[in-house]
């Protein structure tokens, strides 16, 4: 999988991904425009997609009304360092949704790949595109 990135002016970032074109920005504060999701919005949000995917394919199965399903994301970041410590993931589960199935339809959202990704993290290197030395 490979991902271009554009810089369109100011500090927006734009990811380009199998053709499409998914814009970041900055909210004001942080010297942006506030025309588009930081990059950090978007991380939460990939997370809290792929976790609603499996949702939603758990209730597709059992044919399940997904009609009043939600899910959220809370993220906190440590004091001193600002990064994310902990994310929370809420899910509401629609009205009439079998009890027998509550514990399940959790479990099934713990499967998402970017969760999973989260619990044993890729490396991640940087480097200068054409050399294969990495810069300290």
């Amino acid at each position: 999988m490979k991902i271009e990135t554009r810089f369109p002016g100011g500090v927006r970032v734009d990811a380009v991904v199998r053709g499409f074109t998914v814009p970041t920005d900055q909210p004001f504060e942080n010297g942006g425009f506030d025309t588009a999701p930081s990059p950090y919005e978007l991380f939460l949000a990939s997370l809290t997609a792929c976790a609603g995917l499996y949702a939603v394919q758990f209730c597709r199965k059992r044919g399940i009304s997904t009609d009043g399903l939600r899910l959220s994301a809370v993220a906190s970041k440590e004091a001193e360092s600002h990064l994310m410590d902990s994310i929370r993931i809420d899910l509401e589960l629609p009205h009439g949704f079998p009890e027998q199935y509550r514990a399940a339809i959790l479990r099934s959202i713990d499967q998402c790949a970017i969760k999973r990704a989260l619990e044993n993290p890729p490396k991640v290197e940087s480097r200068i595109a054409g050399e294969s030395v990495v810069a300290a």
